[in-house]
């Protein structure tokens, strides 16, 4: 940054007994910025924490999820633990896979409680055999594996989970785009009505305006006065809706409490210190918006 602007900036700051009286103190339009600048805050919170857990979500679907498959061995077949022996025999003497594991009764069951109820009678329920692998996938040839276990063991159906991964990872990732796309229109929304605002308090103000340029006042001047008082109060209003937002996340349950389903939709490690964007975010529009809108109705003025 320039030294010229580093000045500008410093003497924008520091013109609170100046420019700023300019602006009556009550200015219903500088309230109404304030409380529209905390709600917006406070939805692009909640947006922003969207758009990171969406982030996690498809990351854990690509990469780990993606690493693991089972392996099927329906009961009612014929000689299933001859089939069971030989797909795991298959299963370790391939390239690729990493580990296998028999998935036992009693996980079953903890997998079917939630839809079926505890107490489940699962000796009577005709469950297949589950062997749970851990493969590499850079290295394992899906389509050898596939016709293998087709020879040495008809019964076993190998499921990459891919039919159903791959649409949730789409999923994920449009989510993620519409939740960027939700904080894009939500700045542009913020600078709109700050823009508004701005051209009805300068109007508002005629008068003092038109005294002020009488006496040598510079449009310069007059600019500040307004763009100082329309940023603070979008700022003020925007540390407050994200404070809100960050605490309404922080009592959210997050996705490794027991009996949550859905993703874990609060921040995690550094995602904490994303909010802090957002009021200097607020700010910035707030700055540019009323700055430009200002200067355009002075220009109409001239």
């Amino acid at each position: 940054m320039s030294g010229s602007r580093l000045g500008a900036l410093h003497g924008w700051l520091a013109d609170a007994d100046g420019a700023d009286r300019v602006v009556p103190r009550g200015l219903h339009a500088g309230l109404s910025v304030g409380f529209l600048a905390g709600v917006m805050a406070f939805l692009a919170v909640l947006a922003l924490a969207l758009a990171l857990a969406a982030g996690r979500l498809a990351h854990a679907w690509e990469s780990e999820i993606a690493d693991t498959a089972t392996l099927q061995i329906l009961a009612g077949d014929d000689g299933i633990e001859e089939q069971a022996r030989a797909a795991l025999n298959v299963l370790r003497t391939t390239p690729g896979i990493q580990s296998v594991r028999m998935v036992e009764l009693a996980e079953q069951e903890k997998l079917l409680e939630p839809w079926l109820g505890p107490d489940i009678p699962v000796e009577s329920l005709p469950l297949p055999l589950l062997i749970e692998v851990q493969t590499d996938r850079d290295v394992l040839n899906l389509a050898s594996l596939r016709l293998r276990l087709q020879a040495e063991a008809p019964g076993a159906v190998y499921d990459d989970h891919a039919a159903w991964r791959q649409p949730l990872v789409v999923t994920a990732k449009r989510l993620r785009v519409f939740a960027f796309a939700c904080l894009g229109l939500m700045a542009l929304a913020l600078a709109v009505v700050l823009g508004l605002a701005a051209t009805a308090a300068t109007a508002a103000n005629g008068g003092a305006i038109q005294t002020l340029r009488l006496v040598g006042a510079r449009d310069d001047f007059i600019v500040r006065a307004f763009t100082r008082r329309f940023t603070l109060g979008a700022a003020g209003g925007a540390v407050l809706g994200t404070a809100a937002g960050v605490l309404l996340l922080a009592f959210l349950p997050q996705a490794s409490e027991q009996g949550f389903f859905l993703v874990g939709i609060g921040l995690t490690g550094w995602g904490w210190a994303a909010p802090v964007l957002v009021p200097l975010a607020a700010a910035a529009v707030a700055w540019i918006a009323t700055r430009r809108a200002t200067r355009a109705s002075l220009r109409r003025w001239s």
